[in-house]
């Protein structure tokens, strides 16, 4: 399934958001620095199970600390665990 990801991104705070209807799987972090992201909570709802959101959202999160070069702090339990089952992301996680 091709999933459309938006970002919100402020000052302090950012999502990465993919709807489904009415549903929202999101991915939130925060902004330490100017290089490094905290991400916090991840949360898929039952009407994305099985879909592949969550690791959606982690890839473009990947994808866009790479672009900007900015390091990502895998606080939320499913992000650090997506960082443990893709070595080849290493270079974007600092832990």
């Amino acid at each position: 399934m091709t999933h459309t990801i938006t970002r919100e991104h402020g000052p302090t705070k950012g999502r990465y958001v993919i709807s489904l209807g009415a549903a929202e799987a999101e991915l939130t972090y925060s902004i330490t620095s100017p290089k490094l992201i905290i991400a916090d909570h991840t949360l898929v709802p039952d009407a994305f199970r099985g879909t592949g959101a969550g690791l959606a959202l982690v890839t473009r999160m990947v994808e866009d600390a790479r672009a900007e070069g900015v390091k990502i702090m895998p606080l939320c339990p499913f992000v650090n665990a997506q960082r443990k089952k893709h070595p080849e992301w290493a270079d974007a996680f600092s832990v």
